[in-house]
């Protein structure tokens, strides 16, 4: 696995960083019993651990009241819980994904200026409205419970798309809803890198075979994209035509490819955000090439992967640093083969509801509760 550093918009090819693989040699002689065996294991430990064990030993959450409007919600963070406080009760998630609709509603229906101004008083309760007016799919209005178990939450993210998950419990006196935490994705895997390191080692088939992620595939129809179906852009792109990509398609990056199809940059759902914290509505109608150039200089660059690399070396990996998708290249020159995001690897380690469900049960968990080890503060 590696890492593009993050590219000046004018570079043709950025550079790559090479970074060596976190976990021990594996056996000469991979054996799918071996990895079956451990991906049993890691799925028995979730069973036998709730969501509040997967809490980090310090965090802050962050509740939107709907009543607040959007652009002051966007200055504190790009996803929260949503409380409507006329009801005292739990009204869903503030995504990203969210502000991405609403952003192609206004390029649809109304001007710079009237964005500009409208943007100042839309609050949050009415972002639902904007996906009626769009025809796309409403979020769900997902909860569970902390002591629901990590396995249950999972498939509970994987059945319905969601990054993330709510945790409520009740007011003993009141009765009211009380919202606890958010379960993640990336947390969840992160708690399983953590505290299943032994099982990890043994997941060393490689991503290929496994079929995590989606790759190119050719297509019956000429007039598609050569990198069909993941969706992709140039440096000449427009950015709202990306922002579409993302409505559209409900997806949250965007690889950036030259002619040749290498891999040059990675455009997402964040970067759109952060032109409209600062209000540069126009700045949509801006090339990718020249938006690159307003993004942050702490952007960590893009993680890229192989097909040939392991299930383990990319859980060892999220272990280490925060990473939501790895970019699939091949070749020395980065040449674009897929994409590989969190929902991907969490719905393998899953696997499909039901099957052998009832071998699992029997298995014991393959650690006690006394030597979990919980995320740091992020």
């Amino acid at each position: 696995m590696s890492t593009l550093s993050s590219p000046k918009a004018r570079r043709k090819q950025s550079t790559r960083r090479r970074a060596g693989s976190h976990v021990p040699p594996y056996p000469p002689y991979p054996s799918q019993e071996s990895h079956d065996t451990a991906l049993t294991a890691i799925r028995s430990f979730l069973k036998g651990h709730t969501s509040y064990d997967a809490f980090p030993v310090s965090f802050r959450l962050i509740v939107l009241d709907t009543k607040l409007n959007v652009k002051k919600a966007l200055q504190c963070v790009v996803s929260a819980p949503l409380w409507n406080s006329e009801q005292s009760k739990f009204a869903g998630m503030l995504t990203v994904l969210d502000i991405i609709h609403l952003i192609q509603y206004y390029y649809r229906t109304a001007s710079y200026d009237y964005a500009f101004e409208n943007v100042e008083t839309f609050r949050l309760e009415s972002l639902r409205d904007i996906e009626i007016e769009l025809g796309v799919a409403q979020p769900p209005l997902l909860r569970e419970h902390p002591s629901c178990s990590l396995y249950d939450a999972a498939k509970l993210l994987i059945q319905t798309h969601a990054r993330r998950l709510p945790l409520l419990d009740n007011d003993s006196e009141t009765g009211h809803e009380v919202i606890v935490s958010v379960l993640t994705q990336y947390r969840l895997l992160k708690f399983i890198s953590i505290n299943c390191h032994k099982e990890i080692q043994q997941l060393h088939l490689s991503l290929r075979k496994l079929k995590i992620g989606t790759y190119v595939t050719q297509s019956p129809n000429p007039d598609q994209s050569p990198y069909h179906p993941i969706a992709t852009a140039t440096l000449n792109t427009p950015v709202f035509d990306v922002v579409h990509m993302f409505s559209e398609r409900a997806i949250s990056a965007v690889p950036i490819i030259n002619e040749e199809g290498i891999v040059v940059n990675l455009y997402e759902t964040v970067d759109v955000i952060t032109l409209v914290r600062l209000g540069a509505y126009q700045s949509l109608d801006l090339t990718i090439n020249e938006a690159l150039r307003q993004r942050s200089p702490d952007f960590p660059g893009v993680v890229v992967c192989t097909a040939n690399d392991s299930l383990g070396t990319l859980l060892q990996l999220i272990k280490k640093r925060r990473v939501h998708r790895l970019v699939v290249v091949e070749g020395e020159a980065s040449r674009l083969l897929g994409i590989i995001t969190l929902s991907d690897v969490l719905r393998y380690v899953i696997g499909k509801v039901g099957i052998g469900e009832g071998i699992e049960e029997e298995l014991k968990p393959t650690q006690s509760d006394s030597t979990i080890r919980r995320t740091p503060r992020s």
